[in-house]
């Protein structure tokens, strides 16, 4: 017997093809039973219609001929949303279907199959036809199905709204990430212009109350050694807050718990703010958090942020976009800090310690491994700091992204630049594997404030697969990728096409794949290599750093040595001479 389930339109049909022998009829009504069963039928509607098609079946192989009998029977079974439909189509002669078939008496052989069909069925059909005939019996379907197909809408509709919440959740974080960048950019550059870093901070940070549908926020910083927090900037400057101290403990407030702990702490109506709490003068009742601001192991200050109770706690965006926020507001306020000092001591020096304070934060403190790979990292800053830094982030256990990239300028703009370059690239990891178009996105986001300056910025990005042994470069403009073939000393130059970020609002840039081979060397580096010089004023050049690299594949060097075995054939080379631009590399090696 032969079986396939047809889908029609919204109802799901049965089709059984069965030999022309009594033998088959039973396993043909098993195969309907349990197919109506999964469509939910009743019990009570599943016999009626095993009967009237057994019945069927019956007479439709009983009543055939010889030269019939050797024909199949197609029986189909159609399941709607209102009833049953069972069609036997069968090869006998047929025969004239009563207008009224009425109980045949006790002792008539015949009549019998008809009534019982008749008497199961809503409605039956008997279409006669020359050598073939269909039997069509029709039964309507109980409330239970409706229940079932109500059932199965309901679900249908609850997916449906799972799948619209992922999108409009997306849709929000998107949302979000383009109002935080908006907002700091626009209040970084009014910063420059006034300097009034509490008036920055107030701007800062209600335009972060409106992006997250905040309703009041306070802003500490401390002071005397880090031992007392006092209110910088508040959304109600009539609340007069007083000054918390950290000493022994501290007293009873989240915001003092949330510094002495280094984490945030939520208050809600299960956890509400203690009536001895400063905060709770300001709005009884509210649910947020207070996130304590750290840069390195200094605390910089805390910043509670809140809402009333109705209108339900934070997101885990929302709270991604206070703690971006906050951050950011640490580095203003660390520049802010040594800024004042240098120019109370007429020290512009310390302008430049800050710079290179900043730029060593955004190197990473441990380097990823890589499978069958070792890699290093060096960065030297000069005295006039720029913005050199790199990168090294994991992207799974086979694949890695290298950055390496130089800001144009020195000080505390190149390194403050150099650390939204940082963040934008680790913000988008759907995007790591394909280096071309994540330097096209982040040109466009930094085009516009690095014009507004006159400045650019030098990139490259590598990405590099283990399990595929190969290599994706994109280059903005930046020194060529040297890559070691052998040990035999070859060594190729990818310098994939691409201007420095900040030159064009739209600009193309291209990916150069290139094949791994077996102990192959990778260096990525910056002009300061290239460009240092000695006491005689000569360049280190990159043919030097060629040739440094052809003698170092001679050798089963791991990374972490090539990377002290570079770095001291730079300081042999430049001996007394002072740096002039920072030096900044990063090696692969297998």
């Amino acid at each position: 017997m032969a079986v396939q389930s047809i889908p029609v339109s919204r109802n799901i049909s049965l089709r059984m093809v069965l030999a022309c022998e009594l033998v088959e009829v039973r396993p043909m009504t098993v195969m309907m039973r349990g197919f109506l069963q999964e469509q939910g039928v009743p019990e009570e509607e599943i016999q009626a219609c095993e009967l009237a098609l057994a019945e069927a079946a019956n007479n439709a192989i009983k009543y055939a001929s010889a030269e019939a009998a050797r024909k199949e029977i197609q029986v189909d079974v159609v399941c709607g949303l209102d009833q049953l439909e069972l069609r036997v189509n069968d090869n006998t002669a047929g025969f004239e279907w009563p207008r009224q078939i009425e109980l045949p008496v006790v002792d008539q052989e015949t009549g019998r199959g008809l009534f019982l069909i008749q008497s199961l069925m809503d409605r039956v059909n008997y279409l006669r036809g020359s050598g073939q005939n269909c039997l069509v019996m029709k039964r309507k379907r109980s409330a239970f199905s409706h229940k079932i197909e109500s059932e199965f809408q309901s679900e249908s509709e609850r997916r449906i709204a799972e799948s619209e919440k992922v999108v409009r959740d997306m849709a929000e974080e998107l949302s979000f990430c383009y109002e935080s960048l908006s907002a700091i950019f626009r209040c970084s550059a009014d910063l420059g212009k006034t300097n009034d870093l509490g008036d920055f901070a107030r701007r800062l940070l209600t335009d972060l109350a409106q992006i997250t549908s905040a309703e009041w926020f306070v802003f500490r910083m401390t002071s005397s050694a880090e031992q007392r927090l006092e209110v910088f900037a508040s959304s109600d400057s009539s609340v007069l807050l007083p000054a918390l101290s950290l000493a022994e403990g501290g007293a009873k407030s989240v915001e003092a718990d949330a510094a002495l702990a280094r984490e945030d702490v939520w208050f809600d109506h299960l956890n509400p703010l203690k009536s001895g709490d400063p905060l709770a003068k300001i709005r009884p009742g509210s649910v947020g958090l207070v996130h304590p601001i750290f840069l390195g192991d200094s605390l910089i200050g805390t910043l509670t942020i809140a809402k009333t109770a109705g209108s339900g706690a934070f997101t885990a965006v929302q709270a991604n976009v206070i703690h971006t926020f906050a951050d950011f507001l640490a580095i203003q306020i660390v520049n802010s800090r040594y800024t004042d000092e240098l120019v109370r001591s007429r020290l512009v020096s310390r302008e430049l310690e800050i710079a290179k304070t900043i730029q060593r934060s955004l190197l990473p403190k441990t380097i990823p491994r890589l499978s069958g790979y070792g890699l290093a990292g060096f960065c030297e800053s000069a005295h006039q700091v720029g913005g050199d830094f790199y990168d090294v982030i994991k992207i799974n256990d086979d694949a890695i992204l290298l950055i390496i990239a130089d800001v144009m300028g020195k000080g505390i703009p190149a390194a403050m630049f150099a650390a939204i370059l940082r963040s934008l690239l680790r913000a988008v990891p759907e995007w790591m594997n394909q280096p071309a178009a994540l330097l096209g996105r982040v040109n466009r986001l930094l085009f516009e404030e690095l014009s507004g300056v006159d400045m650019f910025i030098t990139a490259q990005l590598v990405y590099v697969d283990s399990r595929a042994r190969s290599l994706t470069a994109a280059s903005a403009g930046h020194c060529p990728l040297l890559l070691a073939l052998d040990e035999e000393g070859n060594v190729k130059a990818l310098s994939p096409e691409g201007l420095p970020l900040g030159i064009l609002p739209e600009t193309t840039f291209s990916n150069q794949t290139e094949v791994l081979p077996k102990n192959c060397r990778i260096l990525l580096y910056t002009d300061g290599l290239t460009e240092a010089r000695n006491v005689s004023g000569e360049f280190f050049g990159q043919d030097r750093l060629v040739r440094w690299l052809r003698k170092s594949s001679q050798s089963k060097q791991p990374a972490e040595q090539l990377k002290d075995d570079l770095a001291a054939e730079l300081i042999a080379f430049q001996s007394a001479a002072s740096l002039s631009d920072d030096q900044t590399f990063l090696i692969m090696a297998e």
